[in-house]
């Protein structure tokens, strides 16, 4: 393997662990607005219990995505700096101003969201909670704008080699932000909807049937029932977008290498497997003129096939085929799994129904597990080009490394993010699994000037019971200190 191949391959592992913690904080950030603004409305203790509970996890998952977040930074000066010589006019600007909007935010509010509720009252801590939860879509509004450019660029000018924006709205709402930005967020909730659906489940499961385990599973369903079938909707019309303007990646993701004539129809390829080398998808199981139907919305509308383009310029349709149809498989499930409890919902049987707890537990992680899928097939489809169309890959790794520079550096990476990262997601693990506590909410927090403790990162918000006498309760809210 070369350097480029190994670089590409170290993007792609830390940005697989990177985009699930902001996934969980977009989804628990709005989560917890909506637990903080029904407690205020309803003075329901159920509520602010939930809210105190998911909190512990949104602080573990924020911590998280930060430090990933900068490693990935650093990568685009590392590793990619022919990529950032051409095109930082536009991506260096773009995620310039997701810090100073969306991250500023995020971090001014999250210490009153995480520590502050005893001491700002409750009006003010709910507009902090607001604020963190509007300064994670801000931040995915820029990161998406900067992506999306990249797939679909325009708005600029290449001026002595490098890319010079000229028209910073072109720039920023190109032909695929606003389906690649809906599809991410919902994407975000849905995640959220299923994890919060799972340690319901899993609870209930174990016999810990009360109000808050059955209003966590309540509330998920609710989500999943209005954002899965919305999240197929949105899928259709990002699909009808990289037809139009990424052919190539579509031709990939079906698996279609020739065009068929005139008035037949493209067959719809449910599995197979595309073969480079061959040019043909083996062992193919279709449906004729369910492509056309799907891709284009008539009987017998056409796509272009693999073949249309020289073979430097396809994708690697074998990966991009199977990841594709991994998440479409899975939102298939979370359909599935919304309508049943609706069903469940209606004969008073949502909370009882084993097989269908099972069912939501085993979901669980299929939301960030659909995220992934999603991303590697849009980002392995652009390829063979880094700015599509613009810049090939290729050209834009750093020219001064080896195979073994970066090699080596990757095999730290795997070492560090597995053990860094594999206990932080442990420990999420295991707050989730004790589960909100009854009363919880009308705890004080500790810290701040002249308090036992002063809390000074994320994990600190994971707090310890403190009794009435002030002395240190039972170990099992200790975790994190």
């Amino acid at each position: 393997m070369d350097a480029l191949l190994l670089a590409r391959i170290q993007f792609g592992f830390t940005i697989s662990f990177h985009i699930i913690f902001p996934a969980l904080t977009i989804g628990l950030a709005s989560y917890l607005a909506v637990l903080e603004g029904l407690w205020l409305r309803t003075r329901r203790s159920v509520y602010l219990d939930l809210y105190q509970f998911w909190i512990k996890v949104f602080a573990v998952a924020f911590g998280m995505g930060v430090v990933s977040g900068l490693v990935m930074a650093y990568q685009f000066g590392t590793n990619w700096s022919n990529f950032s010589r051409f095109a930082g006019g536009v991506t260096g600007p773009l995620l310039a101003y997701e810090v100073l909007t969306a991250f500023f935010l995020e971090a001014g509010f999250l210490g009153v969201m995480l520590f502050g509720r005893e001491r700002v009252g409750p009006a003010l801590h709910f507009v902090a909670t607001l604020a963190v939860a509007v300064g994670t879509l801000i931040s995915a509004t820029w990161i998406l704008a900067s992506n999306s450019w990249m797939h679909t660029p325009q708005g600029h000018e290449i001026v002595d080699g490098r890319v010079v924006p000229v028209d910073w709205l072109r720039v920023i709402f190109n032909p695929s932000f606003p389906y690649r930005l809906t599809h991410t967020v919902v994407a975000s909730y849905i995640a959220t909807a299923l994890m919060v659906a799972g340690a319901a489940a899993w609870h209930l499961l174990r016999g810990n049937d009360n109000p808050r385990n059955r209003t966590m599973l309540s509330m998920a369903l609710w989500m999943l029932l209005a954002a899965a079938p919305l999240q197929a909707f949105i899928g259709d019309q990002h699909g009808l977008n990289t037809l139009a303007h990424q052919p190539a990646k579509l031709a990939a993701i079906e698996g279609h290498w020739e065009r068929t004539p005139e008035g037949e129809g493209v067959p719809l390829i449910l599995f197979g497997w595309p073969d480079m080398q061959a040019e043909t998808t083996r062992h193919a199981l279709e449906i004729p003129r369910a492509g056309s139907l799907l891709l284009t919305h008539s009987w017998d509308g056409q796509i272009p096939a693999l073949k249309d383009f020289a073979p430097e310029d396809r994708p690697n349709a074998t990966v991009v085929f199977w990841t594709f149809r991994v998440m479409v498989g899975l939102g298939l499930l979370m359909i599935a799994l919304a309508f049943w409890g609706l069903w469940l919902r209606r004969g008073g049987r949502l909370f009882t129904q084993r097989a269908f707890l099972r069912f939501a537990l085993a979901l669980s992680p299929a939301g960030l597990v659909a995220i992934l899928a999603g991303w590697y097939t849009t980002e392995i489809g652009r390829q063979p080009w880094i700015v599509q169309g613009l810049m090939r890959t290729a050209d834009a790794v750093s020219p001064q490394h080896t195979a073994g520079h970066v090699g080596f550096t990757l095999a730290m990476f795997v070492v560090v993010y597995l053990v860094v990262f594999g206990a932080g997601t442990a420990y999420g693990l295991r707050l989730i699994a004790k589960g909100p506590a009854t009363g919880e909410g009308d705890l004080p927090v500790q810290g701040g000037p002249g308090e036992p403790r002063t809390p000074m990162r994320p994990l600190s918000a994971a707090h310890e019971r403190v009794d009435a006498q002030g002395d240190r309760a039972a170990p099992e809210h200790r975790h994190g200190h």
